[in-house]
């Protein structure tokens, strides 16, 4: 008689647990709903996706300065690909010319300073 005790009082325990993690799924989903959007506010999402879309196509397919006193240009996609393309025609100039860029963007650090501990 124990052990069939002890069969059900296990069942409940597991049907108990089951059943407090469904409230808890519950109570998240009901308190973490985000507020309904007005008309007004899915309109004023709306006019700023297209500024955002404005300004990624202008980005991409016009020219412009980035930044003028360092000589920074924006150029379109199709210039920059046929730029490359040129470039590439000598692939070991190409190269040098990629490197000795990419190290003047990016220095290495300076040594680190001695220990004084040691």
């Amino acid at each position: 008689m124990n052990d069939s005790r002890q069969k059900v009082f296990s069942c409940l325990g597991i049907l108990g647990a089951f059943l407090i993690v469904a409230l808890l799924v519950w109570a998240m989903k009901y308190y973490t709903r985000p507020a309904p959007l007005n008309a007004a506010r899915a309109e004023e999402r709306r006019k700023a996706l297209a500024e955002l879309r404005a300004a990624n196509e202008e980005g991409l397919n016009r020219y412009g300065w980035v930044d003028q006193g360092k000589g920074l240009v924006r150029l379109s996609l199709e210039r920059a690909k046929e730029l490359t393309l040129e470039e590439y025609k000598n692939p070991a100039a190409a190269r040098s010319n990629l490197t000795a860029r990419a190290l003047a963007a990016n220095p290495p650090p300076p040594p680190p300073a001695p220990n004084k501990y040691e």
